[in-house]
């Protein structure tokens, strides 16, 4: 079926249609950084879409950040969008003197980040951060949020919630960074990451996180639930990331468990 015909499962109107599918073509590879687009007349061979239809469809990827260009000049695709997250080193605990494990891994790409603080109190979390922490329904522990910023653009939300009995009076509770970040500190504490468990879902972002993370349109978010057991499989930390879902991808890597 042609792009330009109607759909009864899909009621997105076709200017749409037609950024979702060069969307998914950008963040495939099949349109790389740097690379140029089709000409709009390939483009509305391709859609069997009017000039102008094809036209706001770019519009919405420009204003997404994906692409650039200007009326009558060639539209390429933006150098260094698409960026792939991996997990496992933010949970690891940075060297003497080094840099956070994540801003080490972000530099090996030839870019910048920074972490803002943005706030630290005492709260009662949302009720699937309750859940796993163990706490009631009016329990309460210490947030830590923060916004991590990459090439001075906003690249994530993070919230991180800690119990009180491992939080309070520590410098976990107060409003300033932690030297060599939360995992070295609770090594400090006596309370050591031993599994990491993430439960990563599609959503459509809060007010918040919009005005936070910049977010343009109607796109979602990656967001992800991160729980962090200590021993005796006590949870010692979880977190709320929160990502724009148009830029990221997140890569898990597991090695089989040996034959015997």
């Amino acid at each position: 079926m042609a792009v330009s015909e109607p759909d009864a499962h899909d009621s997105r109107s076709l200017h749409e249609r037609i950024a979702a599918d060069l969307r998914d073509d950008i963040m495939s590879g099949e349109l790389p950084p740097g690379g140029a687009l089709p000409s709009t007349v390939r483009l509305k061979e391709r859609f069997g879409a009017s000039s102008a239809t094809v036209q706001k469809a770019l519009q919405l990827l420009k204003s997404e950040g994906l692409v650039v260009g200007r009326a009558g000049a060639a539209v390429t695709v933006r150098e260094h969008r698409q960026r792939t997250i991996r997990p496992a080193p933010s949970l690891t605990p940075a060297r003497s003197g080094g840099a956070y494990p994540w801003l080490a891994e972000i530099a090996k790409h030839g870019t910048q980040a920074a972490s803002r603080l943005l706030e630290v109190a005492e709260v009662v979390p949302p009720p699937d951060v309750r859940a796993a922490l163990g706490l009631p329904a009016d329990g309460t522990a210490i947030l830590r949020r923060q916004l991590l910023i990459v090439d001075d653009e906003p690249a994530e939300l993070v919230s991180s919630y800690y119990p009180l009995q491992i939080a309070a009076g520590t410098p976990l509770a107060e409003r300033r960074r932690i030297r060599g970040g939360s995992p070295t500190l609770l090594i400090k504490l006596g309370h050591p990451a031993r599994l990491s468990v993430d439960r990563v879902s599609a959503r459509m972002p809060t007010q918040q996180q919009c005005r936070t993370l910049r977010l343009p349109g109607n796109l979602p978010v990656l967001r992800t639930l991160r729980i962090v057991y200590g021993d005796d499989e006590r949870p010692v930390e979880v977190g709320v990331l929160v990502k724009a879902g148009h830029l990221y991808e997140v890569q898990y890597e597991y090695a089989p468990e040996p034959d015997g």
